[in-house]
């Protein structure tokens, strides 16, 4: 097992998606922590390996939809299965969210989208797991800075439009999610004291 190309190959690709987003992420005002570049790095490279990232079902390979995911953990009672679930889901909304964002506009799905699924199944997993609550963290409240920086490291150019950034700005408005927030934030939009509104 330890001469197994395979393994060797994915750690490989892992050191140099995490050098990537290292020199990169030092070109953000906040940059992300080592440790969530290390896990971002490792998921690119586990994705890389297409049975990481498809399913087969009903005699077809394909990505499972984001939303059926979330309905899988949602419906399951046990916790382990959920985390590994909601884990899967904020992953591949972050990998499929950063490299692929054209063929879901096509189809009327925007960014806001996976910045929801992926940021909301993240949060979850900082509040409920052992280990790397930090990542998850900083993976929840930075997720539209992570899209960029991952487009970026895979060197697809998409950016973050301002359609999208007002779809985000009119959720915070509807909803006032302190997460939603955050994200406006760390996209240097200023968003008012929630004590100051009524």
């Amino acid at each position: 097992m330890a001469n197994d190309p395979s393994l060797s190959l994915n750690s490989k690709l892992a050191d140099y998606f995490h050098l990537r987003l290292q020199e990169l992420g030092q070109q953000q005002s906040a940059p992300p922590q080592d440790d969530t570049l290390w896990y971002i790095g490792d998921m690119l490279a586990r994705f890389g390996d297409s049975d990481q990232l498809f399913s087969y079902e009903y005699g077809r390979i394909g990505l499972r939809p984001l939303a059926l995911l979330y309905k899988d953990a949602h419906e399951t009672n046990n916790l382990r299965e959920r985390g590994l679930i909601l884990r899967q889901l904020g992953d591949m909304a972050l990998f499929v969210g950063a490299l692929f964002p054209e063929n879901y506009q096509r189809r009327g799905i925007k960014k806001d989208y996976f910045v929801g699924m992926g940021g909301g199944a993240y949060s979850y997993l900082s509040e409920t797991e052992l280990k790397n609550r930090h990542i998850f963290a900083e993976l929840a409240t930075s997720f539209t800075l992570i899209l960029e920086l991952i487009a970026q490291a895979c060197e697809k150019q998409t950016a973050f439009d301002h359609g999208d950034v007002l779809t985000l700005y009119q959720r915070w408005q509807k909803t006032r999610e302190p997460r939603v927030a955050a994200q406006l934030r760390a996209l240097g939009i200023a968003i008012p004291d929630s004590n100051f509104l009524h």
